[in-house]
């Protein structure tokens, strides 16, 4: 009797110990089952929905401060979609986009790849690479600086930050632009088009399908997007237009392009420096400072969390 107690005992203790191993194998899996779930919604909210960007430089103040965290909308244009291995090793890459739910406009504050990453005259794709400037032309826009001014023709509203454009235009006329160290000279660096950063322009700006004629001054200004989209090499021979070998006497685009400037017209390296930016290059729109740092002390500015960005219209 005594032995067929002390067996079933132990009978009773192993199952209990099976039955709690395997308890906590039932509930790591479901909890490891939710992590995965929780990592799959994130990569697809990161791709289709939202991101985030920490704002490194003062280029875009006092709208974004050096250590705001921003959220990105990528609904106005539409997630990218691309092969994110061949970019990271350099590779050419064909970037299409999910259905926009609206449309860029003027003074929306945007987020890109910069697409200079290795020099000024060669437009390439660094994924690691991002800039946040606003927006101050859109495909179809006529735009030019005057007196340092920014003004796309039929268009009334003030386009970017006009106090710091006042700034601007007070150094220059006091001669004092070296004192701050402003570098005068501006896209296309030609002298066929002789700009500086306070009176630039007009210089129109492609909408995919248009179609320009292909002289001396337009091969100045569209050269880097043309050999973007051709990859292939422009030329000047007098007074034509080589691709390559083949002479061309018109052009039709085959993406749109902006014009984007930094709010903090005197510490910006924007359109006015480098040209146009293509639309696959643009990540979304900005639209809130989810946290701030002050980078100096470390600590959290209260006052801008959540804070809305200015999109003027």
């Amino acid at each position: 009797m005594n032995v067929y107690l002390n067996i079933k005992m132990e009978n009773n203790s192993s199952g209990k110990k099976k039955k709690g191993v395997s308890w906590v194998v039932d509930k790591f899996l479901n909890l490891f089952l939710i992590a995965c779930g929780v990592v799959v919604i994130w990569i697809l909210l990161q791709v289709t929905s939202i991101a985030t960007f920490k704002i490194p430089s003062d280029s875009m103040e006092p709208a974004l401060l050096a250590g705001d965290n921003i959220l990105v909308n990528k609904w106005v244009m539409g997630g990218r979609i691309f092969n994110i291995w061949d970019a990271l090793e350099g590779k050419e890459v064909k970037i299409s986009r999910l259905p926009g739910l609206g449309k860029i406009r003027r003074n929306d504050v945007l987020v890109f790849n910069f697409p200079y990453p290795a020099q000024w005259d060669s437009i390439g794709l660094n994924v690691m690479s991002y800039y946040v400037k606003r927006c101050v032309a859109l495909p179809g826009d006529t735009f030019e600086i005057r007196k340092a001014h920014y003004w796309v023709r039929s268009c009334e509203t003030s386009l970017g930050n006009v106090e710091s454009q006042d700034a601007l235009m007070r150094i220059v006329a006091n001669g004092r632009e070296k004192d701050y160290g402003i570098v005068m000279s501006g896209y296309p660096y030609n002298g066929l088009v002789d700009w500086n950063i306070v009176n630039f322009g007009p210089l129109y700006l492609p909408a995919k399908g248009d179609e320009i004629e292909m002289n001396p001054k337009h091969a100045v200004l569209y050269r880097n997007v043309i050999e973007w989209e051709q990859r292939k090499k422009l030329f000047l021979h007098g007074d034509t237009v080589l691709l390559n070998d083949s002479a061309i006497h018109a052009y039709r685009f085959k993406e749109n392009y902006y014009f984007v400037a930094g709010d903090k017209v005197m510490n910006s390296q924007d359109s006015r420096y480098w040209g146009l930016l293509p639309e696959p290059f643009i990540v979304g729109k900005a639209v809130r400072i989810w946290k701030s740092v002050d980078r100096g002390t470390d600590e959290i500015r209260w006052d801008r969390t959540f804070k809305s960005i200015n999109n003027k219209n």
